[in-house]
Order: C-alpha cells, then structure tokens, then sequence
C-alpha cells in the first residue's frame, strides 16, 4: 500500500478455497467506507478473479501446492477503497520439506520396481523347479495364492 490509509492485511494460502475469506474482509471494509451492494459485489467479483489470477501464477512459477501464499492488502483511498494482491513464494523450510517428499516418494517408487522385479524373479525361480505354477494377489482383499504342481514321472 503506498497511497492512503492502511487498513487491513491478510496472508492467505495460495488455494481457491481461501478467496472468499478475502472478500469478506474487502466487502466487511468496503461497507464501513460506505459503499453500495452492487459496489461490494463488483469488488468482491474484481477481487475473486485478482485472487484466482495469483494462485494460477503460484502455481506456474512454484508448482501446485507448493505452499506460496497469496498478501491481500486493504487500504482506504481519497475516493475509496485500494486493494492489492500478491504472490509470496514458499518458505526455504517448506520447499526444503517438499525436495524431500519428492525424493522420499522417488526412492519409494524405485524399491516398489524393485520388488516386483524380485517378485518376479523369485516367481520365475519357483516355474524352474516344478511343472506347473500360478500365482494370484489380490491385495485389496489380503488374499496370496501360490499354485505349484511337481509331476511324478513314471
């Protein structure tokens, strides 16, 4: 705010879900400086779509839900009302703790490769030494069902 009164400050996560509470505030304000219904709702349209507009460009520059906030500031003008809306990055912290998740969850999916490549070596070890074998894995049930037959050659 450069100009004017400051009146409020508000530092919201940079989600959609969070824009009507900055036009709570702004129509709460608004109303104190006199405005009219319809000139609320037009700020509250104006201010939906500033808000939606710097959440979509969180979400190109940081990625989605990187944790970047959004700095809703409030201020009364000669005329009215001054409402600005900004982009403020991820924490070092948080994109710290994001770095590892991701490589947490790289390092999960590659032991997950990992054991199904075992899984189906030790499968293929198991065909080496009988006839006939099937196996069945029904993990939403809890259910594994191994099938080997050994023929007896007469």
């Amino acid at each position: 705010m450069r100009r004017g009164e400051f009146l409020a400050e508000l530092k919201l996560p940079a989600d959609a879900e969070y824009i009507s509470a900055a036009k709570r505030v702004a129509a709460c304000l608004g109303s104190t400086l006199g405005f009219s219904l319809e000139d609320l709702d037009e700020l509250s349209i104006a201010l939906a779509q500033a808000c939606d507009s710097t959440i979509e460009a969180c979400a190109e520059i940081w990625g989605p839900n990187s944790g970047a906030q959004i700095k809703v500031s409030y201020g009364k003008t000669d005329k009215g009302i001054a409402v600005e809306v900004e982009a403020i990055g991820p924490s070092a912290e948080h994109q710290r703790q994001r770095a590892l998740a991701e490589r947490r969850e790289r390092v999960l999916q590659q032991a997950r490769e990992q054991d199904r490549e075992m899984q189906r070596m030790a499968q293929e070890m198991i065909r080496f030494f009988v006839d006939d074998f099937r196996s069945s894995v029904d993990a939403g049930r809890g259910r594994v069902h191994l099938r080997m037959v050994k023929y007896l050659l007469g």
